[in-house]
């Protein structure tokens, strides 16, 4: 989306499936990172709590983690090695050629599951978002137009990314210098939503 010529405004809404895959996995394997961010609705830790030692499970966190940052903001996280799929997830999981072995194998039994799950979040994203019709633009836009109100400019160029997810709590939370998680529920209502971009939006523009 973009407003005027010079500047510009960037904001890009979606509930990529890369990041709901993510994060699907955080659960199943109860991963606490990033600990601000709430855990998903109705999605749990599969097996058995304490299945690994802590140094094993300390290794795991540290892998998903630096995963979770190349998949939210792959440019400005790029691999220091070359990147692999991981065959069971066909083209959706790419990781380190090398650091990232105990994450792979801790990953590879949830594949059906992980796939489908996010597939049908997705779906759902879509379906709600494609319901919300021209609201979309206007959230944006009018919270921008507010904010130029209130500083008496316009404002600044900016791009920033919105990943719209099934979270437990309703909010808004940073999870990359330019990429904020929002909760499905808040994004459905309108003037709350309003009231919680505004803040995100001053801050960038």
């Amino acid at each position: 989306m973009h407003a005027g010529a010079t500047p510009s405004w960037v904001i890009r809404e979606n509930a990529s499936t890369g990041a709901l895959l993510a994060l699907y996995l955080r659960e199943v394997l109860g991963v606490a990172s990033p600990a601000e961010l709430p855990r998903l609705r109705d999605v749990g830790r599969i097996g058995p709590e304490g299945a690994r030692d802590v140094d094993a499970h300390d290794a795991l966190e540290k892998q998903w983690r630096e995963w979770w940052s190349m998949t939210v903001e792959p440019e400005a996280h790029p691999s220091p090695v070359p990147l692999e799929l991981v065959e069971e997830f066909g083209t959706a999981v790419a990781l380190p050629v090398s650091g990232a072995e105990a994450l792979a194998a801790a990953i590879r039994p949830h594949a059906e599951a992980g796939l489908a799950w996010a597939e049908w979040a997705h779906e759902r994203y879509r379906t709600a978002s494609a319901a919300r019709s021209g609201d979309t633009y206007r959230a944006y836009a009018g919270s921008i137009a507010e904010h130029e109100r209130e500083v008496g400019r316009r404002a600044h160029s900016f791009e920033l990314n919105v990943e719209v997810l099934p979270l437990a709590a309703s909010g808004i939370w940073w999870i990359g210098e330019k990429t904020v998680a929002v909760t499905d529920t808040l994004r459905s209502d309108a003037a709350a939503f309003d009231d919680a971009i505004h803040p995100i939006i001053a801050e960038l523009a």
